[in-house]
């Protein structure tokens, strides 16, 4: 079976960002499954109507690959109890101008981390929220991991077998969620 298209969108823009971290982790535990992309989305300029008529071509690319993209996952932080205003906006520009929005019908899957105990528990539950409104299918289940120090190594790979099994699990029942609606 060819493998999926999988646009990864890591809603934090900091340069050592623990989520772009856990997805790069994600990304090498499903490489039998998914074919990756990471979209880019630190460079989108502020959302604003008024620039649809002259589309920016960073807005452009995101929806193209967005739409290039078989599934979606979201991997996000939690600013002040929601996701990061970078992901808000990428969300904005890719539902935009009305009518031709590029997430309706997409498989997706949210997770996050934080060093907190509840993780980014609020943020997934606001973005899981947003992303129903825009049609997104958002594969059920929770996945809430509290980052320690050296949790992943510098290669990507999660030191923490318990975590590493978890994380396998999840981006498995993510791949056959995902290859289940790219069938129909």
């Amino acid at each position: 079976m060819a493998k999926l298209k999988l646009g990864v969108i890591v809603g934090s823009n900091r340069r050592e960002s623990i989520n772009r971290q856990l997805a790069n982790a994600l990304a090498k535990l499903g490489s039998d499954a998914f074919e990756v992309k990471f979209l880019q989305i630190d460079d989108l300029p502020l959302y604003n109507p008024d620039d649809e008529a002259a589309y920016p071509a960073q807005a452009q690319r995101l929806k193209s690959d967005i739409e290039a993209s078989d599934a979606l996952l979201f991997v996000t932080p939690e600013y002040g109890r929601t996701f990061p205003t970078v992901l808000k906006n990428a969300l904005d520009w890719a539902a935009r101008p009305w009518g031709k929005n590029s997430f309706p019908g997409k498989p997706g899957a949210v997770i996050g981390t934080s060093g907190g105990a509840i993780s980014s528990a609020l943020a997934q539950h606001a973005l899981r929220a947003v992303l129903g409104t825009q049609g997104v299918h958002v594969m059920g289940g929770e996945a809430y991991i509290q980052f320690k120090p050296d949790l992943i190594d510098a290669d990507g790979n999660v030191t923490d077998e318990n975590v590493t099994g978890f994380l396998k699990a999840y981006v498995d029942s993510f791949a056959s969620f995902a290859g289940k609606l790219a069938a129909k």
